[in-house]
Formats: structure tokens, C-alpha cells, sequence
């Protein structure tokens, strides 16, 4: 459910696309510093672009540094260092990892998931105390979310995907203390969040029929078990219209949101790295 959200790299200019691989970088430098090595291994760039977001309405200038990296260790690399908003996105890339990695244990009884989530586990004691409340939050909805999907009750799928848009509101949102401010990131998070599930409800639908696992979109509106090419063709435009109105929403939100820096990037993202998603899908 995660590497989403990125940005459309030919349409973005070079010192802009160096400048998201920056906070990339230092996404992965903030959790080795803070947590270890072993969870850089789940970094994404979901998170990245939740670090370029929130440091997008801040006042502090970034600060970077140029060093190396063990995974590429032949050449320097720019990192932004000493950043309260990638500080709280390895937070949330770990906490999420984690939660997710227990579902996939529970649904699926993979052996995987369970040995990467026991390792992840152990990183836990090093959670900012204040942030327990969004550890909380996210085992809460994640596990609400399981629920739904376990549920022999008739759900659609707006149904399906509040509580993974509602997580992701909350987690963009709970940053800020501004109510107002809090507000306009919460519906660009909620918006996200649900654009996040069924692309990847999409994505992974052809599997899911053929393993007999579960899928949102399958599940919410294949009522008379049709096969997965007939299926497809007739979600396909109504996919397309959920979604662009989510991307729709996203910007209309973001617009609203008093940008010091990064504007083009965000912009890049949510109007054209989404949609090249979609179309990569065929959408």
C-alpha cells in the first residue's frame, strides 16, 4: 500500500528533483540516526513526500549535508539534515511499516512479514514519547481497516477506504497545532489516503482474483462474479473518476496551504506524479 505517491520526473526541473532525492536521502539518514540500520530498509517515498509536505509550511531553512551513504557508497550525496518534519516522517515510516507488516501476518500468514515485523518492533522504545498517541492512532485504524475488510456485511467502497484516508488525514494533520491550518492538511491527507487504497486495490486486483484474496474494489462492487478481464472493464472508468476526483480534492487543498518552499514539488506530485501513476495502470 505504500510508493505511491512521487513525483513525474520529466516534468519536474533538475534542481527540484535533486532537491526531493535530498529529503529522500535524508529520510533514510534520520532513521538510521534515530532508530538504526535495519529500518532504512523500509524506507518509501510516501514518506518522503510526507517530509517535503509538512516542511513545506515551515519557517526554517533546510539544512544540508554532503556525504556518503552505505548504500551508495562511490558517490556523495546531498542530505537535509536536522529536520523536524523528516525527524516525525521516519516515525511514521516505521510505525506504519510495522502495522502493516502484522496485517499482512494476520491475512496472509506470511512468515516474512513476521520476522521483518518482530525485528521492526524492537525499534519501538525509541519513539518520541509525544508521539505515542499517533502510535496509538495508527494500530487503532490500521486495525479497523482489517476489520472492514474481514466483514460479510454489503460495504461500498468509500466505506472500505475511510479508515486508511482517515489515518492518513490524521498523520499529515496531527503535525500542526494551528486548528485551521490542521484542518486544510487533514482533507489533502484524507483525500490522499483514499487515493493510495483503491489505486492499490487496482494495482493488485488481477492477483487477488486469481489467489482468492481479498480486494476492495472486488469485494465492494463485483456483485455478480464476473471474471477479472469482464470485471475490469467495467470498473475501469468509475476507478478513473474516484481517483481523479481524490487528486482533484488533494490540490484544491493544497492551494489553500501557505507554502514557504517546495511548492513546485508538491504541485508536480499531486497533479502530475499521481496521474502518471493512473496511466502507467492504464486508468
Amino acid at each position: 500500500m505504500f510508493g505511491y505517491v512521487m513525483p513525474c520526473k520529466p516534468e519536474l526541473k533538475i534542481k527540484d528533483y535533486e532537491k526531493f532525492k535530498s529529503y529522500y536521502c535524508g529520510l533514510c539518514l534520520s532513521i538510521k540516526k534515530n532508530y538504526g540500520n535495519l529500518p532504512r530498509l523500509v524506507l518509501n517515498y510516501d514518506m518522503t513526500f510526507l517530509a517535503v509536505l509538512l516542511d513545506s509550511i515551515s519557517d526554517e531553512k533546510c539544512k544540508v549535508h554532503l556525504g556518503r551513504c552505505m548504500f551508495h557508497p562511490m558517490q556523495k550525496k546531498y542530505f537535509i539534515v536536522q529536520n523536524a518534519a523528516i525527524d516525525y516522517a521516519a516515525f511514521c515510516n516505521i510505525a506504519l511499516t510495522y502495522y502493516k507488516l502484522l496485517d499482512d501476518v494476520y491475512d496472509e500468514n506470511s512468515k516474512a512479514s513476521k520476522v521483518k515485523s518482530i525485528l521492526l518492533k524492537s525499534y519501538f522504545n525509541k519513539f518520541p514519547k509525544k508521539l505515542k498517541d499517533n502510535t496509538n492512532y495508527i494500530k487503532k485504524s490500521l486495525l479497523e481497516l482489517s476489520k472492514l475488510e474481514k466483514s460479510s456485511s454489503k460495504l461500498n467502497i468509500d466505506e472500505l477506504s475511510h479508515p486508511f484516508a482517515d489515518l492518513t488525514g490524521f498523520i499529515i494533520s496531527k503535525y500542526i497545532e494551528d486548528i485551521t491550518l490542521s484542518s486544510v492538511l487533514y482533507s489533502l491527507g484524507y483525500n490522499l489516503g483514499k487515493w493510495i487504497y483503491i489505486i492499490d486495490a487496482y494495482d493488485d486486483l488481477k492477483n487477488d482474483m486469481e489467489k482468492n484474496k481479498f480486494n476492495a474494489l472486488n469485494f465492494s462492487m463485483n456483485e455478480n462474479n464476473l471474471p477479472y478481464d469482464e470485471f475490469l472493464s467495467m470498473i475501469k472508468p468509475k476507478v478513473s473518476f474516484i481517483l481523479g476526483l481524490c487528486g482533484k480534492s488533494c490540490l484544491d487543498s493544497l492551494k489553500k496551504l501557505p507554502m514557504q518552499t517546495n511548492v513546485d514539488i508538491l504541485y508536480n506530485i499531486l497533479q502530475y506524479g499521481l496521474l502518471s501513476k493512473m496511466e502507467k495502470l492504464n486508468l
